[in-house]
C-alpha cells in the first residue's frame, strides 16, 4: 500500500468515527432515559472526544509513517469503540421508544455486550508492546504478544456466547447465548483468556522499562511521553480507589478519578507528539515539575487536614466542644502559605539529587565555579579551573583551551585610535 492509499484509507476512518458518533448523540438525545445528570453526560462527553480523537491522531500517525502500526492500531481502536457506543445507544433507543423492534436492535445490542471490555486492554498492551518503532523489542517479547492476541480471542469469544440478558441491554437475551455444558467451557475460557490478557498487559508495561534501559536515546526520549500519562492515570486510579474505600471521602475519589481519567484521554496525544515532533518539547520538564508540584500538594493537603484534625482533637479534649473556631482553620492557612516556598525548594532538590544527579551536579559544579570566579583573580588558576568545568559538566571526549596573547603596545595604539575615531563618527 502506498503512502497517500494508507492515508486517504486512515482519514477515511476518521471520518465514519465522526458521523457515527453524530449518530450516537442523536439517538442518546432522543432517549428518554438518555438524559441524565450533569457528571453522566459530562463523562460521557469526554469518553465521545477520546472515541473521536483515536482515530484522529491514528490517521495523522498514519499519514507521516504509514508502516508503523501504532497509527492503525489507533484507528482500529477507535472505530470499535465508536461503533460499541453507537450499538449501545441504537440499542437503547429502539428498547426505550419501539419496544426493540427496529432493525439491527438486538444484533448491535449483542456487539456492544462483547468488545467494550477487551478492547481497552488489547489497545494499551499492544501500544505498550509496540511503541515507538512498531516492531518488538526484541524476539524474547513474541510470546507476549501471542499471550495478548490469544487472551483476547479467548475473552471477546467468551462474551460473544454468554448466555442470558444482555449488559448493555437487560430486556434483550443474547441471540447466539450457549448454556449447558458447552457454556460452562466458553465461561472458563472467557475467565483464562481475562487472566493472560491481564498478564500480558503487565508484561507489555516491563517492555517499556526495557526500552527505556536498552533503546536509543530517540527511543528513551519518545517513551517517556507515553510513561508519562500512563502512570499518572494509574496513580489518579490509585487515589480514586484510596479515597473510595480507605478514605471515604468523595473529593479524593473525584480528584483522582478526573486526573486518571484526563490522563487517559490526553495518552494518544502524546504518542502522537512522541512519533512526530518529540524533538520541539521538553519532556523532562513537565516530568519534573509534575514530581515537584504533586509531591508538594500532597504534603500541604496532609499537613492542612493533619493540623486541623489534630487541632480539632485538643480543643475538642480541652472544651469539649465539637465545632471547632475559625482561629485554628485561619492559623493552619497561614501556616501552609508560609511553608510553600521552603518546602517546594527542599522537594525540588530532592528530585533533583534523586532523579536527575547528572543535570544536579552540573548546576552544583557550575555555582562553585560562579562563586570562585568572583573571588579568584589568578588567570591561570581560573583557566584549569575552567577546563575542569567543562569535563565534569559537558563530559566531552577532549578539552583545552586556549588564550590569546595580549596584543604588542602599538597594537594597542592603533586599537585605541581606532575606538576613538569610531565613538567620534
Amino acid at each position: 500500500m502506498s503512502g497517500r492509499t494508507a492515508a486517504w484509507l486512515a482519514w477515511s476512518l476518521c471520518a465514519v468515527c465522526v458521523v457515527v458518533m453524530v449518530l450516537t448523540l442523536l439517538f442518546h438525545v432522543l432517549t428518554p432515559s438518555g438524559s441524565q445528570g450533569w457528571y453522566s453526560l459530562v463523562l460521557y462527553a469526554l469518553v465521545a472526544v477520546f472515541s473521536v480523537l483515536l482515530p484522529s491522531v491514528g490517521a495523522l500517525v498514519v499519514s507521516r509513517h504509514p508502516r508503523n502500526p501504532i497509527g492503525w492500531l489507533f484507528c482500529t481502536t477507535g472505530l470499535v469503540a465508536v461503533v460499541g457506543i453507537f450499538a449501545d445507544e441504537y440499542s437503547g433507543y429502539a428498547v426505550a421508544v419501539h419496544g426493540g423492534s427496529l432493525v439491527g436492535a438486538k444484533v448491535l445490542a449483542w456487539f456492544a455486550s462483547w468488545t467494550g471490555d477487551p478492547t481497552p486492554l488489547l489497545s494499551l498492551a499492544l501500544l505498550f508492546l509496540l511503541f515507538p518503532t512498531g516492531r518488538l523489542p526484541s524476539k524474547r517479547w513474541r510470546p507476549v504478544l501471542w499471550l495478548v492476541i490469544g487472551g483476547s480471542a479467548m475473552f471477546y469469544l467468551a462474551g460473544a456466547v454468554t448466555p442470558g440478558p444482555l449488559l448493555t441491554q437487560k430486556s434483550i437475551a443474547n441471540p447466539v447465548g450457549i448454556r449447558g455444558t458447552l457454556g460452562d467451557v466458553f465461561g472458563m475460557l472467557g475467565t483464562i483468556g481475562l487472566v493472560a490478557l491481564l498478564i500480558a498487559c503487565l508484561a507489555s508495561a516491563f517492555s517499556l522499562i526495557f526500552r527505556l534501559r536498552r533503546g536509543s536515546i530517540q527511543e528513551r526520549q519518545q517513551l517517556k511521553w507515553v510513561v508519562y500519562p500512563a502512570a499518572i492515570s494509574v496513580v489518579g486510579s490509585v487515589v480514586a480507589y484510596m479515597g473510595a474505600y480507605v478514605f471515604g471521602s468523595n473529593l479524593i475519589n473525584a480528584v483522582g478519578f478526573w486526573t486518571g481519567f484526563s490522563a487517559f484521554l490526553a495518552l494518544p496525544v502524546f504518542t502522537a507528539l512522541a512519533i512526530l515532533k518529540y524533538r520541539l518539547y521538553e519532556i523532562d520538564i513537565i516530568i519534573n515539575r509534575t514530581l515537584v508540584y504533586g509531591s508538594l500538594t500532597a504534603t500541604l493537603v496532609a499537613v492542612y487536614f493533619g493540623g486541623v484534625a489534630t487541632t480539632q482533637a485538643i480543643f475538642r479534649s480541652l472544651t469539649g466542644q465539637t465545632e471547632q473556631p475559625q482561629l485554628a482553620v485561619v492559623v493552619s492557612t497561614l501556616a501552609i502559605a508560609a511553608m510553600f516556598n521552603p518546602l517546594r525548594r527542599r522537594i525540588q532538590s530532592f528530585i533533583d539529587r534523586s532523579f536527575y544527579r547528572s543535570k544536579y551536579d552540573a548546576r552544583k559544579t557550575l555555582e562553585d565555579f560562579s562563586a570562585k570566579l568572583r573571588n579568584e583573580t589568578d588567570l591561570e588558576a581560573l583557566s584549569d579551573d575552567l577546563v575542569g568545568v567543562v569535563r565534569e559538566t559537558m563530559q566531552p571526549a577532549h578539552a583545552s583551551l586556549w588564550l590569546h596573547p595580549d596584543p604588542a603596545p602599538k597594537d594597542k595604539k592603533r586599537k585605541a585610535a581606532i575606538r576613538e575615531s569610531g565613538h567620534r563618527h
